[in-house]
């Protein structure tokens, strides 16, 4: 794969978890600078920067919620001149359907999907022919999981933004794709009532053996990323380990 020699990317969501392996895999590829946004965990942000300096990149920690759309325009800003954007960054309510209020709706839906609208409209006019953006999303997107209503939807809406954006930004030479996760174990299932069976269930029944991990993620992303995936425009790559192809 192509290096990533100077180049400056932002991976929202990137102290922890997918974000973090997606930040690392960056600078290890030759990444020049890599920002970092996060919402509270200071001591996370702080270790993940550490980490890409010692990888040679320069990191820059940026605390703030991309899901407030009066706020991220100041993030964009401090982040600089962008070549890669990854959307990471994701949030939710787990709740039966009938059990949500508006404000979980509004929540999860401006953090998951329209954080990565006001994330474009602010970087866009910068960024170079050449670069790219990625989101990351999941298999709730099409799929019904217990207690995922709103995020699955949230989901299915950033997939669809993707498509229009890959459409609307093909003639300024800027890709645009996503990347749909199957179950990796991260803090992020802390909040599923049903953990442990998840994990037990997704591991016996993935073809691959295993569950997806956060580097399997980060080494999709830089692949969209980089000139060598130019034809792929408006996608959503499932990495899962087959565990979506089984009836």
């Amino acid at each position: 794969m192509t290096g990533f020699d100077g180049k400056s990317v932002l991976v929202t969501g990137g102290s922890r978890g997918i974000g973090k392996a997606i930040a690392l895999r960056f600078a290890q590829l030759g990444a020049g600078r890599v920002a970092v946004s996060y919402l509270r965990n200071d001591r996370a942000a702080e270790e993940t920067a550490g980490e890409l300096e010692k990888l040679g990149a320069e990191p820059v920690l940026l605390r703030g919620n991309v899901g407030d759309p009066d706020k991220t325009g100041a993030l964009v800003e401090q982040a600089g001149a962008l070549d890669v954007i990854v959307s990471n960054a994701a949030t939710g309510v787990i709740r039966p359907a009938l059990e949500l209020e508006e404000k979980h709706w509004d929540w999860t839906l401006n953090a998951n999907a329209r954080a990565l609208l006001t994330i474009a409209r602010h970087a866009v006019p910068a960024m170079k022919e050449g670069s790219s953006i990625i989101a990351i999303s999941s298999l709730g997107s099409d799929r019904v999981l217990d207690n995922y209503t709103v995020v699955g939807v949230s989901k299915a809406a950033l997939e669809s933004l993707v498509r229009y954006l890959a459409v609307e930004l093909a003639p300024r030479g800027i890709r645009v794709n996503a990347v749909s996760a199957g179950l990796v174990e991260t803090g992020a299932l802390d909040y599923f009532p049903n953990r442990e069976e998840m994990l037990d269930f997704y591991k016996r029944r993935t073809p691959a053996g295993r569950l997806v991990e956060p580097d399997d993620i980060a080494a999709v992303v830089c692949f969209l990323a980089s000139p060598e995936a130019d034809m792929i425009r408006g996608q959503t790559v499932v990495v899962d380990g087959g565990y979506s192809v089984l009836a």
